[in-house]
């Protein structure tokens, strides 16, 4: 009997369609006019009650230097079919859509109709040839717990730098839903001592975009991260630039807008995103919530398109000192006010357990200066501090259990988030997780020189390990069990991850718990 672990365990030397008993592609491509044109794999995402988004692209030159994988200027039909086992014998729903040029050949099918709480298998069809098979569920229904939400998080995945083991090891853990929380790609040309080789320059424009996507999505690894359970994704810095704060870019030339709306386009090209993101020119309405029954509801958040220039520092992102008394301001915002007051919309109405909000960039207080000097990001929240009081005081107002998921600083953190770091006698109203990356900043190490000094300086920080990897947890009525995942190392391929830390969060309780 073919099963998911036969999936995971196929993956590296089968491939995903062979593991499943689809016809493999390659023998398909013999016949095949257009060649193998599922290179890139499948995906699902933006998991509701009633159904999913489904996901492919076509390519058969996925590193061709146009960043269209090779396809020929033409619209190529494509087929779907989903299924309540793996090798289709109940087909559900299908239906057929054209994979366009003007879309690189992505391919999004928006579903609904489907049974809430439910586990499905989905592929596609196309040229003669049959795609690999994913692996997707739908959320339960509104106000239902059924059974705990299995929830895997990481960032941050620079190509050139390391292996992708992070997304097999998550991948193997059979998550329910995977978050990814930005930096999908890194915009950057050549590194001087790159692990593996990368296809292009720096990405300007959108041929430069689509081909770091594509070169991404032909790793095994990750398609079958992409295959196992559906995602939901938001965008940081380097899926466009990077430290670009609004409408205000790190660099002048090339002009910032034009590049932001051709890396918006890749982007959701490359998602599997509901119409509602999709961009218009320069902009894409990312923020929105993907609710689990009445176990959790997802808010995800925008922190770079809203927000205001950096606090101090000419403007520019880096550190800045206590004398900064800009980043203090009270009308200083990172999500922007109509986004905020979305947010607290959200979290008023919330009757979740938990309320999650899958963001970028560190959402607690943090002094990285060792020492009686102050040091903080004035690219995270410590640059914007009345934007995550007013934050901290909906979740806190609202009473509701608030656990903020935090990517970009490539190594794992945990904490406990005060309603105002400003007074000495704040309570903690939240916890921040902070996942490490996939593989920026390299092999990394368990604790640096600094570490204990820096958690001494900042008694609300509760944990960190610097190497890479993903968080795992698994999510109930009754608690959040955590755990962090760590990678020896990513400068070779297939590392065994290992727990650097455990914890449990119990709702009414904002604090950690060693587990």
């Amino acid at each position: 009997m073919i099963t998911r672990r036969s999936l995971l365990a196929g993956g590296a030397s089968l491939g995903i369609a062979a593991a499943l008993g689809v016809p493999p592609v390659r023998a398909a491509a013999r016949r095949a006019p257009l060649g193998e044109v599922f290179r890139l794999g499948v995906a699902s995402g933006e998991p509701a009650p009633d159904g999913v988004v489904l996901w492919t692209r076509l390519a058969t030159d996925p590193l061709a230097p146009d960043g269209l994988g090779g396809m020929p200027h033409r619209p190529v039909p494509v087929e779907w079919q989903v299924a309540e086992d793996e090798r289709f014998r109940k087909i559900v729903r299908s239906g057929a859509q054209v994979a366009v040029p003007e879309s690189a050949h992505s391919v999004h099918v928006e579903l609904d109709g489907l049974r809430p709480g439910a586990e499905y298998f989905y592929r596609f069809k196309a040229a003669g040839q049959v795609s690999p098979v994913g692996r997707t569920l739908t959320a339960p229904a509104p106000g239902t717990s059924g059974r705990a939400l299995n929830l895997s998080f990481t960032s941050c995945a620079d190509y050139q730098v390391g292996w992708f083991t992070a997304y097999r090891r998550m991948a193997e853990d059979h998550p329910d839903l995977i978050a990814f929380l930005g930096d999908y790609i890194y915009e950057y040309g050549d590194y001087k001592y790159p692990v593996r080789d990368q296809a292009g320059g720096e990405c300007f424009d959108l041929a430069g975009y689509r081909l770091r996507h594509t070169q991404h999505k032909t790793d095994p690894e990750l398609q079958l991260a992409h295959a196992v359970a559906p995602w939901v994704t938001v965008f940081d810095d380097h899926d466009v630039e990077n430290a670009w704060a609004g409408d205000v870019p790190e660099q002048p030339d090339p002009p910032f807008l034009p590049r932001r709306a051709a890396a918006f386009q890749a982007f959701y090209e490359n998602m599997p995103l509901r119409r509602a993101q999709k961009p218009v020119g320069a902009a894409l309405h990312l923020y929105r919530t993907v609710r689990w029954g009445s176990v959790a509801n997802l808010h995800m958040l925008d922190t770079r398109q809203y927000r205001d220039l950096y606090a101090c520092n000419d403007g520019k992102s880096g550190t800045i000192g206590a004398d900064c008394t800009e980043r203090l301001a009270p009308n200083r915002t990172i999500l922007g006010q109509e986004q905020e007051d979305w947010l607290a919309g959200q979290l008023k109405e919330s009757r979740a357990t938990w309320d999650l909000l899958v963001q970028q960039v560190f959402f607690m207080e943090m002094d990285w200066t060792n020492g009686e000097a102050k040091g903080y990001s004035n690219e995270g929240w410590d640059g914007y501090t009345a934007s995550r009081n007013r934050v901290a005081a909906a979740i806190d107002d609202n009473k509701r259990n608030g656990v903020v998921l935090t990517g970009d600083v490539h190594s794992h953190w945990a904490g406990e988030v005060k309603r105002d770091y400003q007074d000495p006698e704040s309570k903690s109203v939240a916890v921040e997780l902070v996942s490490t990356s996939v593989t920026s900043a390299g092999n990394g190490l368990d604790e640096y020189p600094n570490t204990a000094q820096l958690l001494a300086e900042n008694p609300h920080v509760k944990f960190f390990n610097g190497r890479r990897g993903y968080v795992r947890s698994v999510i109930s009525g009754r608690e959040m069990k955590v755990d962090f995942r760590s990678l020896p190392v990513v400068t070779q391929p297939y590392a065994l991850a290992y727990t650097s830390g455990s914890f449990a969060i119990e709702p009414g309780d904002p604090s950690l718990h060693p587990a």
